[in-house]
């Protein structure tokens, strides 16, 4: 009896034990620049995985590369992960240059679609200053030596890992499977899964054993927060919001009481010194915008038939150019946006604010102010002391004059005294 209880439950444990390592696999896709909100993303994306005691997490990587704090802060986050971190290069057309190279290499398991790449890590200067030669070749030296360290601990090729710092090479994925850059090529996540199943990877919480064939996969969306501070935090999107944000205070200034352009001004100015935290920006190109935008607001004052209009588009189109500095790169400003944001503040100074300013000393129309000028005539004839009653649009006015009045003589309004007005015989 004891026999036959011991193999029903041996037999009941072999048919259960796939079940018991059917865990899910959660996957995320990052698209575009690494940059603060993608590190935020991913570092979230682990916790929950590492919560939800998750098989692993699988990170599609679509890069062309990004800031290396933020990818810095990605790659210690994969290696304080508790869960095995699965990044795939996909799907074919992708790539991981730059930063994505060196998320890739800290990966436990680093995959990728036929028709990728991977490469192209050297470091670019980003600040606000050109970096001497003596200093980029120390942040050179210094990426170097980090990609090689990843690319020892995860058993990948150092020989890659630093000429992809020092030389940019970039290699599809057929050359990097060949040189131990990554562990599996495969079609889809289908056939990923399936061929790492089985694999042992070390975490932080020690060595594991994969079980991903049959497991369930469950897909993280990027939140909306993140989402948002990924969008702005773009370097065409940033520009566009500083933009909007200074012509937004610069009418709020002209035109008192509007409201409205200067909290959307406001608003825009903050987004956009919210990213360009993340993106250093040269002071010598905004200090040319800012000379623009001075230009612009002179033309509007002083009469310089366009001079100061057109030069004023001038500066901010070479410091548009000049304020992220760095031609092809992911966190250059396009040329398109460049002369989108030209051409909208011409229309800017040369109408909305020109408009805006030269109202201010528009003759008033409304009120009591308005009827200076205006005509009517005389309801009565004046008395010897030049009070009397006149009609101007249809209303009836106390009035007083110097002129000799007499009903039906008409008349033109010169001043407003409370509810009195002063008039003068029309052509006297």
């Amino acid at each position: 009896m004891k026999r036959l209880s011991f193999t029903f439950l041996l037999i009941v444990f072999v048919l259960l034990a796939p079940s018991l390592h059917a865990r899910d696999i959660y996957t995320v896709r990052i698209s575009g620049a690494i940059n603060p909100p993608i590190a935020g993303f991913l570092e979230n994306s682990i916790n929950k995985a590492s919560t939800d005691n998750a098989e692993a997490l699988v990170v599609y990587l679509d890069t062309p590369g990004g800031l290396d704090s933020s990818m810095r802060d990605i790659v210690k986050g994969i290696m304080d992960s508790p869960v095995p971190v699965v990044v795939y290069v996909a799907p074919s057309g992708a790539r991981a240059a730059s930063a994505g190279a060196i998320i890739l290499l800290a990966s436990h398991i680093a995959a990728m679609a036929p028709g990728t790449n991977v490469g192209a890590a050297h470091p670019v200067n980003i600040g606000q200053e050109k970096t001497d030669e003596v200093m980029m070749k120390k942040v050179t030296k210094d990426a170097e030596a980090y990609a090689k360290s990843i690319a020892v601990q995860r058993g990948r090729s150092v020989d890659f890992a630093a000429k992809a710092v020092t030389e940019s090479i970039s290699i599809p994925a057929k050359d990097a499977l060949a040189s131990k850059v990554i562990d599996v090529m495969a079609d889809s996540l289908d056939e990923l899964l399936k061929q790492i199943d089985g694999r042992s990877v070390t975490t932080k919480k020690g060595t594991t054993v994969l079980h991903t064939k049959d497991a369930k996969r469950v897909e993280l969306p990027m939140p909306f927060k993140f989402r948002f501070l990924a969008y702005i935090s773009d370097p065409n999107v940033a520009y566009i919001l500083m933009m909007l944000g200074i012509y937004g205070i610069i009418f709020e200034f002209y035109s008192p009481g509007a409201i409205f352009p200067g909290v959307i001004g406001g608003i825009c100015l903050i987004l956009a010194l919210y990213a360009f935290q993340a993106i250093p920006i040269s002071f010598a190109g905004l200090a040319l915008i800012l000379l623009g935008i001075v230009f612009f607001i002179l033309e509007v004052k002083i009469v310089s038939h366009g001079l100061l209009g057109i030069a004023g588009i001038i500066s901010v189109v070479i410091g548009s150019v000049m304020l992220v500095d760095i031609p092809g790169s992911v966190f250059s400003i396009s040329l398109t946006t460049i002369i989108l944001v030209a051409a909208i503040s011409a229309l800017f100074v040369f109408g909305i604010l020109s408009y805006a300013v030269r109202a201010q000393f528009f003759k008033v129309k409304t009120g009591q102010e308005g009827l200076v000028g205006e005509t009517g005539f005389a309801r009565n004839t004046f008395t010897a002391d030049g009070k009397g009653k006149v009609n101007v649009h249809g209303e009836i006015w106390s009035a007083i004059s110097e002129d000799e009045l007499h009903e039906g003589d008409e008349i033109v309004i010169t001043a407003v005294d409370n509810l009195i007005v002063k008039v003068r015989k029309k052509g006297g």
